[in-house]
């Protein structure tokens, strides 16, 4: 019988999360990039000392409930094995996280994650966790959101955990067209070509589900008014799609870039006035295709690095708040 490494990983994962056994798993001389304001940890002593155990401490009894997991050999230049995972860490926020005051309540911290698996082991993974939507549930975010704020759904297939059709370069495929399109737009109305209509490749009742301070947003149309124009209004010169992974895996496909965008702060941007100066953005965007369309879009982006970059610390704005 075939070992499936994408099971592999996710059992040793949610062993690992659960009760903190099983750090083998990582490689020794692994490097972790990770969301502001852990960043980069290399080796697997300071991977579990800064980014596990954190979590682990301040969300009692914390557990995964993994939404998408998924993997497939790389398309771009890095190559290798990769796993992709749209997952919560699931808690009580009793004690504080990463300087956060905690709320004493129910969190689900969302997080995208990449790994990079060889002979058995994560050599390398990138993750985005959502720190700045476990304050929107705390009642402490301090930005306005777009859209509505949500927990991130499973797929509406519910067929995302290690899924056993075929199709991965097919939904892949469909994914790059998108992005291949998505560069070029009309200035004015914000509009690229071949994403909607006939030869579009989102389906007209698409679901695109997004960070802290975008919100979820159903249909082209809600994504637009709440994502894209105010995010081209503020960032017109943004350049995307540099990115380290690229998989496919039955329905599904996942990209990721650290950082994906480069881009200038031209248009103010949830309440922060624009000053013009350079930003990247880390993204990762996992994709449920049908009938050779985007059906659903998960986005985990580092908000709390892009806020950093302008000047502003979320963590003791929140923290302020709640006093």
């Amino acid at each position: 019988m075939t070992v499936d490494p994408r099971n592999t990983l996710r059992n040793a994962l949610q062993t690992l999360w659960t009760t903190g056994d099983g750090a083998d798993v990582i490689a020794e001389d692994a490097v972790f990039s990770v969301a502001w304001p852990v960043n980069e940890l290399v080796g697997r002593d300071a991977i579990v000392e800064n980014f596990i155990t954190p979590i682990r401490s301040a969300l009692a009894d914390v557990h995964r409930r993994d939404l998408i997991f998924i993997g497939g050999d790389n398309i771009r230049e890095q190559g290798g094995y990769w796993c992709a995972a749209v997952t919560h860490y699931v808690g009580n926020f009793t004690k504080p996280l990463f300087g956060l005051l905690p709320s004493d309540s129910l969190v689900f911290l969302r997080a995208g994650e990449f790994y990079r698996i060889e002979n058995g082991q994560i050599t390398e993974a990138k993750i985005i966790f959502d720190l700045p939507d476990v304050m929107h549930q705390a009642g402490c975010l301090p930005l306005p959101s777009l859209g509505t704020e949500i927990t991130f759904p499973a797929p509406a297939t519910q067929d995302g955990l290690c899924p056993q059709t075929e199709g991965g370069e097919a939904s892949l495929n469909v994914v790059q067209r998108m992005l291949g399109a998505l560069h070029v737009f009309d200035p004015i109305t914000k509009t690229s070509a071949s994403q909607t209509g006939e030869d579009g490749t989102w389906a007209d009742d698409m679901m695109w589900y997004g960070p802290a301070g975008i919100g979820s947003n159903y249909r082209w149309e809600g994504f637009s008014k709440d994502h894209r124009v105010p995010f081209l209004d503020a960032f017109p010169d943004r350049k995307g799609g540099n990115h380290y992974c690229r998989i496919g895996d039955a329905n599904y496909a996942a990209v990721s870039g650290w950082p994906s965008m480069t881009m200038t702060f031209q248009g103010d941007y949830l309440g922060q006035p624009a000053d013009g100066r350079a930003l990247t953005l880390r993204v990762m965007d996992f994709y449920r295709v049908a009938d050779n369309r985007i059906k659903e879009n998960w986005v985990t982006l580092d908000y709390g690095d892009l806020f950093a970059q302008m000047g502003r610390d979320l963590i003791t704005e929140a923290n302020a708040l709640r006093n």
